[in-house]
């Protein structure tokens, strides 16, 4: 699991990294400008790393799958090389993923202005910009991107209604809060993640720009990968034991 959670937390760094500094500078130095070129990097790695998170929240799904409906075997089904081969699939996945799409979108030509209606360069923005007729090369691309996502949200679905079932048949109350909290966050931020960027991404491009686009953009761009690494870190009963510690001792020195 610990694993998991720094590949996680790396990509949660770096997804982060590519939306939020350019935001906050546009914000603060009021310049709104990026080139071509930079939004077709910007839109390579943002794509990059959600999809590699995506497929790594799928495989966190089955880690917590087989560590409660399968402890014993745990071991042999999740060994060190096992982990390192799903991991490096996660990653290579999202790589492709963002090279299809990025080169797809970016040979597209664009002559509906140069404004982008979000604070990111983002596929749905972009293509309404578009004045091609290329509807084949896009209905491919939603097709390869829908059926990436569903198969990894039904994975997701099936093994998560196997932990619930594992996890009520546990007798320890002890037992179920345990599995509970170690299941329930991830649930709810890939549950978060997958309702706010199906939303973005299957809707109309030519659907004008609202306040809504901009807060789904930023519900699922900014708010996992934000909130990540804090819930997973509360989790763990040592990080908080220390938190614990230092906070008593600014307590006498504020006194």
């Amino acid at each position: 699991m610990y694993f998991f959670l720094l590949n996680l937390t790396l990509l949660d760094m770096a997804s982060i990294s590519t939306t939020v500094p350019k935001s906050m500078a546009n914000s603060l130095w009021d310049f709104r400008a990026v080139s071509y070129s930079g939004c077709a990097v910007r839109l390579f790695f943002f794509l990059f790393l959600f999809t590699a998170e995506y497929c790594l929240l799928t495989v966190m799904a089955y880690d917590r799958y087989v560590a409660i409906c399968k402890p014993l075997h745990y071991g042999i089904l999740l060994g060190s090389r096992a982990c390192v081969h799903m991991a490096t699939a996660a990653w290579g996945t999202g790589f492709l993923y963002a090279l299809m799409h990025t080169a797809s979108t970016f040979s597209l030509p664009l002559c509906h202005g140069n404004a982008v209606d979000q604070f990111f360069c983002e596929i749905p923005s972009i293509l309404k910009l578009s004045c091609s007729h290329s509807y084949l090369r896009k209905v491919g691309l939603l097709v390869a991107g829908a059926c990436l996502g569903f198969d990894c949200f039904v994975f997701i679905v099936l093994s998560y209604v196997q932990i619930f079932r594992a996890v009520l048949r546990i007798i320890s109350e002890q037992g179920r809060h345990k599995a509970f909290s170690t299941s329930l966050p991830h649930l709810i931020l890939v549950t978060l993640f997958i309702s706010t960027g199906f939303f973005a991404y299957l809707k109309s491009p030519s659907t004008s720009s609202s306040s809504l686009d901009l807060v789904v953009s930023f519900l699922y761009s900014v708010v996992p990968p934000a909130v990540n690494p804090l819930i997973y870190a509360m989790r763990n009963q040592e990080l908080r034991d220390v938190l614990k510690k230092m906070i008593q001792s600014f307590i006498p020195l504020q006194k």
